[in-house]
């Protein structure tokens, strides 16, 4: 036979028209992710402020910043993904991973207005996000059944979206309580993040579920690739799912359209110019962004399920689109403030989600957090290189200028990934045979 799905094969049927359960895994990986959000919101929503209004950083200083940092994350990904594959040490990789973000903290409390400190306190941070989210998304896709990898993550996207929402209620509270001292928001974000690393720790399980094989043996499709003389990394590592044609376009798509995203920071710091409200209110504005997506993230993933992957994704960049346009238009203020945060929503929870369980059925047999590791590695080393050329345009040439050549580029790749990306049938999160892992000879077993 051919190994070309993932997720439980051993879970029996569901009769039809009868309600499936989250798995307890699923809800327990979102319990961990709330909590691990109001920790990272709460700096992330002032970030921007303390960086660009408090420390006088340019949009391109801020744009380099954001860049390296995210760009950090990437550099760690497969990393973390081919280690926590190897032994299925999932839970101790990503243990690591929330570990790591929740000791960025106190560097931030430490490094005053010293640039270089702040860069290394958000690098940290992003590492540790790098290191900790494909074996995240891979016990999330080895708990739950295939054809429900829509509503699992959708799940778990809709907690991890109730704590982008606290975390910035929790900043400004901090920020009104204190005068403006944003040492409090770091401190008070450590002990968060601290206490995020415990529920790892104790709710999440450490083994995955029993397939039949040892945790230390190798996958069947590794071996067969090993015997069919392919390079090391398409052999056995996490790019031995690009051996897919399917996956390849999965992987491209998520580099191009990451390459038209502009980073929230800059649209918050766009509405912010244009509105010209006072300072104090900034950290609200990703909460109307946040209230959308958790409202949408799990209607997002089954509608997924049920009419196939592609088509949400894909609608939600043109979400993304609109908000470009938005931002463009003469329009009043709250109709564009609404709206904004309205798009960005249904963005994230038409996209974030849906892209891991767009891939998961493309997945080579046991590389599951390699596989996501690659698609998530392709995404943010371009949104690298679109936050730095953003405030790059935006320094030399204006924000105006930015946002309608940001426009372009996403038009032109949204024509580019309705052309490429693969789909999966209506109803399943199964690839169409002609799209799953092209079998090879010495991959078959009898």
């Amino acid at each position: 036979m051919y190994l070309a799905t993932t997720g439980r094969r051993d879970a029996p049927p569901t009769p039809s028209g009868v309600r499936r359960r989250v798995p307890g895994t699923v809800l327990a990986l979102g319990a961990v992710s709330l909590v691990t959000d109001i920790s990272s919101e709460m700096v992330t929503a002032v970030l921007p402020l303390y960086l660009v209004l408090g420390l006088g950083l340019s949009p391109l200083q801020f744009g380099l910043l954001d860049g390296l940092s995210t760009g950090a994350t990437a550099l760690v990904r497969l990393l973390g993904g081919a280690t926590a594959d190897r032994g299925g040490r999932h839970k101790q990789v990503g243990g690591i991973g929330y570990a790591l973000s929740a000791c960025s903290r106190p560097v931030l409390l430490l490094a005053g207005g010293a640039t270089g400190w702040i860069a290394t306190a958000l690098a940290a941070d992003r590492l540790g996000k790098g290191v900790r989210t494909a074996p995240r998304d891979a016990l999330i896709t080895l708990h739950s059944p295939p054809e429900d990898l829509g509503r699992a993550f959708g799940t778990h996207r809709a907690m991890d979206t109730t704590g982008a929402l606290l975390g910035p209620l929790a900043a400004f509270a901090l920020l009104w309580a204190t005068a403006d001292a944003y040492d409090a928001v770091f401190a008070v974000s450590f002990c968060v993040g601290a206490f995020g690393v415990l529920l790892w720790v104790l709710l999440v399980p450490g083994r995955n579920p029993a397939d039949g094989k040892s945790p230390t043996d190798p996958p069947p499709r590794a071996r067969a690739g090993s015997r069919a003389g392919l390079p090391a990394g398409f052999r056995a590592g996490p790019l031995a799912g690009l051996r897919s044609p399917a996956y390849r376009r999965i992987v491209l798509c998520a580099g191009l359209l990451g390459a038209a995203t502009v980073g929230d920071s800059f649209l918050y710091l766009l509405l912010q110019r244009r509105l010209a409200f006072d300072a104090t209110w900034f950290p609200f504005l990703p909460l109307g962004a946040a209230a959308v997506y958790l409202l949408l993230a799990v209607p997002a993933g089954r509608l997924a399920d049920r009419t196939g992957r592609r088509g949400p994704f894909l609608y939600g960049h043109g979400a993304l689109l609109l908000a470009y346009g938005l931002l463009l238009a003469p329009l009043p203020d709250t109709a564009v403030l609404v709206g904004v945060l309205l798009l960005l929503g249904v963005f994230y929870a038409a996209t974030d989600g849906v892209l891991m369980a767009l891939a998961g059925p493309f997945l080579t047999e046991g590389r599951h957090a390699g596989g996501l590791a690659v698609v998530q590695t392709a995404q943010a080393l371009a949104r690298v290189g679109a936050a730095v050329a953003f405030g790059a345009v935006w320094t030399a040439s204006g924000p105006g200028t930015a946002l309608v050549a940001a426009t372009i580029a996403l038009a032109a790749a949204l024509c580019c990934a309705a052309r490429l990306l693969p789909a999966t049938p209506s109803g399943n999160g199964d690839p169409k045979p002609s799209e799953s892992l092209a079998p090879d000879p010495s991959e078959r077993t009898d």
